[in-house]
């Protein structure tokens, strides 16, 4: 006869169990094969909801049918209901077994109603720091994809309640957790270009105002006012659904989307893992405010340069004393040709693999909340620059724009009350 525990008891059973196992773990093994000398009974495997049903769901649920032996996911929330019918269907025909999830159109009712010990948040930009900071007051560990946050401030309030109660947070900026990336990067940070004077990053644009759009019908089985969360209630319009990452009213835009990967490349490679631009400066001409290219200018004196559509979609090219490298996902390209020998290692992409080590071991994961919250800030300033054409300057401790109040003022997005920041 199973035992069932309750859910902080089940949490600290993991965790202890997770530690004697590193205690009795020659130091050289590595973290991911931990827990197969001892895994967990079926009862203590680590239990996972999921917000947000949609095509990157499809990707993360794949991941998780992947570590069936330490986790499960037991519940899917999507504001649009059948949405988690499509999910399941794509889970089952390639885990080749079929789901047995119960599916929420609140995440709210989940938690409460879920003996839940960790959740990924894959919704759209404007929802996911809400989901993650009742999740925190819930005592569950996150995986949340990226970009982390819709602004500055809510970014703020999710670090601080990621630290007030001691959770797990991995952001969803997996290259990281890809061998390839962290060798190129790594042969970077240590200096093997030298120092590193300009980096070029693809100019990926912000995000259209959400408007000429005609009103529709609300589909079935969707809760539309949960899917606009904080935003304003607008009309539903199926490209507003679908196709929510282009417009302003949910999302930052690509900058905040593949930029992110990219800017998080950079920050790596660079070692700027608490270091931020102190000048942005707009620098091309564009058709509209979303589009124009910056320079962004870092205390050691480097110049990150957008201001081409060209070059590699998850990295960037950084030119140094000794030659150039650039680096993309998963690849990476020298200019002299020998400046840094190919990556001989296995093809690894292990990010969720990272989180569920982490839930169990405690330990920080690849890509910590500091550091998302880092890389989604920079991309907000950049488009905070674009919209009003002007330089900024960025005090970085106390998150501020100092030179610039109209430019300040947009840091923060107005929240409709009844989505607001819970108090944590």
């Amino acid at each position: 006869m199973s035992l069932s525990l309750p859910t902080n008891t089940r949490r600290d059973f993991l965790k202890t169990a997770a530690t004697a196992s590193l205690l009795a773990t020659p130091s050289f093994v590595h973290s991911s094969a931990l827990a197969a000398p001892a895994r967990p009974g079926a009862n203590d495997k680590i239990r996972v909801g999921l917000i947000g049903a949609g095509n990157r769901a499809k990707w993360l649920s794949r991941c998780m049918s992947r570590e069936t032996h330490r986790a499960e996911l037991i519940a899917v929330c999507d504001c649009h209901l059948p949405q988690v019918d499509v999910l399941a269907a794509d889970y089952e025909q390639n885990a080749k077994v079929k789901p047995q999830w119960a599916a929420y159109q609140n995440y709210e009712e989940m938690y409460d109603t879920e003996d839940l010990d960790a959740v990924i948040i894959a919704t759209p930009d404007h929802a996911r720091v809400r989901a993650a900071i009742l999740a925190c007051m819930k005592g569950l560990d996150i995986y949340a994809e990226k970009p982390l946050h819709f602004s500055v401030p809510e970014g703020r309030a999710l670090v601080e309640a990621v630290r007030k109660h001691n959770r797990v947070l991995q952001v969803g900026t997996q290259q990281r957790s890809t061998a390839n990336n962290i060798y190129s990067c790594k042969f970077v940070r240590e200096g093997g270009l030298g120092k590193v004077d300009t980096i070029l990053v693809m100019n990926y644009s912000g995000a259209q105002p959400a408007t000429g759009l005609q009103s529709q019908a609300i589909p079935e089985g969707m809760d539309w006012n949960r899917f606009c969360a904080q935003a304003p209630l607008l009309d539903y319009n199926e490209n507003l659904h679908r196709k929510w990452r282009r417009y302003d009213a949910f999302t930052g835009g690509p900058i905040c989307d593949r930029g992110a990967h990219a800017l998080d490349m950079v920050h790596l490679a660079m070692g700027w893992e608490n270091v931020a631009p102190t000048r942005i400066v707009p620098t091309t001409p564009a058709d509209n405010d979303w589009e124009r290219g910056v320079r962004l200018y870092y205390p050691d004196g480097t110049v990150v340069r957008l201001e081409s559509k060209d070059g590699p979609a998850f990295g960037g090219i950084f030119i140094g004393q000794r030659g150039k490298i650039e680096i993309n996902r998963g690849r990476f390209a020298c200019n002299p040709n020998d400046l840094l020998a190919p990556y001989e290692g296995p093809e690894t992409e292990n990010h969720v693999a990272n989180w569920l080590d982490c839930v169990q071991s405690r330990e920080e994961p690849n890509a910590p909340v500091e550091v998302g919250h880092l890389i989604t800030s920079v991309s907000h300033l950049i488009n905070i620059c674009r919209f009003v054409g002007r330089p900024i300057e960025w005090d970085a401790t106390k998150e501020q724009i100092t030179n610039d109040k109209e430019a300040n003022d947009l840091l923060v997005k107005v929240r409709r009350p009844e989505f607001a920041l819970p108090t944590s």
